[in-house]
């Protein structure tokens, strides 16, 4: 599998002049991570890979359409003991996750 937007997000900057590519860019690197194999989802609010990257591919197309979702939307995605670091916990990215949480922050004060 290939972790290109992961690493850019990880590696660089939030482009601040866009916040919003520069969510589309933290939801794609999350769609990475929750499509990477052996992920063990019983600790997320997911069934399954499925579930989880149709809920941030509906937030992308939110994105793309120019329209912004609610906070509360996507900020739970992150959050503590969201479903996106229980994913990470029990599938062993949790440092990974840390990270990307880290980029939405710096997007999410640009945004709201």
């Amino acid at each position: 599998m290939n972790h290109n937007r992961v690493r850019q997000l990880i590696h660089g900057e939030i482009n601040r002049d866009d916040p919003v590519g520069s969510l589309i860019h933290v939801l794609e690197a999350a769609i990475e991570l929750i499509s990477l194999p052996d992920n063990e989802f019983c600790w997320s609010s997911w069934e399954d890979e499925d579930q989880a990257k149709a809920e941030l591919l509906g937030l992308v197309s939110v994105l793309r359409s120019g329209k912004l979702p609610r906070k509360l939307d996507v900020s739970v995605l992150f959050a503590v003991t969201g479903p996106l670091q229980e994913l990470s916990l029990s599938s062993g990215w949790a440092n990974t996750f840390l990270k990307v949480a880290d980029k939405y922050d710096e997007v999410e004060a640009l945004l709201w």
